[in-house]
């Protein structure tokens, strides 16, 4: 079995929390987890000029994602930060290439779940999970979230990402909030939870 899991990160909030995930995959399905980011659309200066360059090194050695590797996949966990309510630019015109395996019906009857990450508490983490489901439903995926047997999504004792449709973690307005225990938590069960129905349906 493979799954993958496609991200995109600017500042490396997104990396930390599909490094989660995928711990979560492998303690599901050991070896069958493959990591890759999407092509950055942003130039290099730009990047320097925002700080992001010089955080965007700790994932460097990621390899970068080509559409059509989609096809290879059982489970395909996809990562974004959210841009106003919706995903990133970077992963929307990753997925704006995937015509020619909609067109094959290539992913059909795969896995799909999603995660992501804003910059408040109440700056999109449900609607870009959501939204996203729409280019996954299309292709004909089985979208799996994190339910409620993750009781972590239910903690009140502190500000906390995560919701029944995915992961999710909150980078503060100027992008110093990391990861919290409890987020990173809730992407490692919906790695393993991925990776376990995946394993029911491609045994």
């Amino acid at each position: 079995m493979e799954v993958q899991i496609i991200f995109y990160s600017m500042y490396g909030h997104v990396y930390r929390l599909a490094e989660e995930v995928a711990q979560g995959v492998t303690e599901a399905a050991p070896n069958s987890v493959r990591l890759f980011q999407v092509p950055e659309l942003v130039p290099e200066h730009v990047l320097a000029k925002s700080g992001a360059l010089e955080a965007r090194k700790a994932f460097s050695h990621i390899p970068v994602a080509a559409p059509e590797q989609l096809a290879d996949a059982d489970a395909i966990i996809f990562g974004t930060p959210t841009r106003f309510g919706n995903m990133c630019a970077q992963m929307r015109n990753f997925l704006d290439q995937t015509g020619g395996l909609w067109a094959k019906g290539a992913l059909i009857g795969k896995v799909g779940s999603v995660f992501t990450s804003t910059g408040t508490q109440h700056g999109g983490q449900e609607t870009t999970i959501t939204s996203f489901h729409l280019t996954l439903l299309h292709h004909g995926m089985i979208i799996v979230g994190v339910p409620y047997s993750e009781q972590r999504l239910t903690v009140m004792t502190e500000v906390t990402g995560g919701s029944p449709y995915g992961a999710s973690t909150l980078a503060g307005s100027d992008g110093s909030r990391l990861p919290t225990e409890n987020e990173k938590a809730i992407a490692r069960f919906q790695g393993r939870h991925v990776a376990s129905i995946a394993q029911k349906l491609f045994p």
